[in-house]
């Protein structure tokens, strides 16, 4: 099983020209994204989260339960849950402002330990940002590393919601350590100010750069770097192509039985391109609708 950490919340998302035009709540935030892109991809998942009593929060766990996600080990609560209005530009591409201030996710707690079935754990977003919440995910990271379970991080900097950039940045590098697979942005490689060899060097056994269009790219711990380009679609929006590339690359790991550091180097130059290249075809066709739509299993092919 895959255990996915982190927020769930409600994207606002415009459906026409201007910046209120008929704003349509959506189910979002980059950890939820990613439990139902696998849970459609048919990998046992389950979610880790804490979420509202409120009508949002009713329909963020359905839509979970939708997608054969295990929700029993959601913690839940009378906040409100997290609101996020969506701006999409010319190209698709989606800028966020948060509505976080008491709301239910930021309340979530570490559980006591894993379930007994967790081949790996996914972290991210701002999740790892927002107090006190952020602590209790960080503890539940480090414990798992520990415990020799996989780690996969996808920061997904949201600068608006980071008070201390320096700050950040240096809570970041100490994350390295307890992460198996890092997954990034090259937008968030820049913000960061790091780069893919020096990240290797403090704990990942594999670091993936995605390029929007233009592709993926691993950079692994023996020196290696491979690169596929990226699908060709007609871009809706780009809402959830990332969290989409964060599950591919699970299940595939999963698929592979690779959801180990030691098994990563054993990939190969096949099988990273294999791997990249069905995240490619995954984050394409979320980008080809409106909002996050990851694909099933039957519209990906096999691996």
């Amino acid at each position: 099983m895959i255990i996915v950490a982190g927020e769930a919340l409600i994207d606002l998302v415009p459906q026409g020209a201007g910046a209120l035009a008929g704003l349509k709540p959506a189910l979002g935030g980059g950890p939820y994204n990613t439990a139902v892109a696998l849970g459609r991809l048919g990998s046992p998942t389950a979610f880790c989260s804490r979420t509202s009593y409120d009508a949002f929060g009713e329909a963020l766990l359905d839509g979970l339960r939708s997608a054969g996600v295990d929700v029993s080990g959601v913690q839940r609560g009378p906040e409100p849950t997290t609101l996020a209005v969506a701006t999409i530009d010319a190209h698709g591409s989606a800028a966020y402002s948060f509505y976080v201030e008491g709301t239910a996710d930021r309340l979530f707690t570490a559980p006591d330990r894993l379930p007994a079935a967790a081949r790996a754990v996914s972290f991210g977003t701002c999740s790892l940002v927002l107090e006190p919440g952020a602590s209790a995910y960080e503890e539940l990271m480090r414990t798992a590393a520990a415990q020799g379970v996989f780690t996969a991080l996808d920061p997904n900097i949201r600068a608006g919601l980071i008070p201390d950039p320096d700050a950040y940045r240096a809570r970041f590098k100490s994350w390295l350590p307890s992460v198996s697979l890092l997954k990034l942005s090259e937008e968030d490689a820049q913000w960061l100010g790091g780069t893919p060899r020096e990240w290797l060097a403090a704990g990942p056994a594999a670091v993936v750069i995605t390029r929007g269009g233009d592709g993926l790219t691993v950079f692994t711990r023996d020196g290696a770097e491979h690169s596929v380009p990226g699908g060709k679609v007609d871009v809706v929006d780009t809402i959830g192509a990332g969290d989409t590339v964060n599950a591919a690359l699970l299940h595939g790991l999963a698929t592979a039985d690779a959801l180990s550091p030691q098994a990563l180097p054993a990939l190969g130059e096949d099988g990273w391109r294999r791997l990249l290249r069905f995240a490619a075809r995954a984050a394409a066709i979320t980008c080809s609708r409106a909002g996050a739509e990851p694909p099933f299993a039957s519209e990906l092919g096999d691996l």
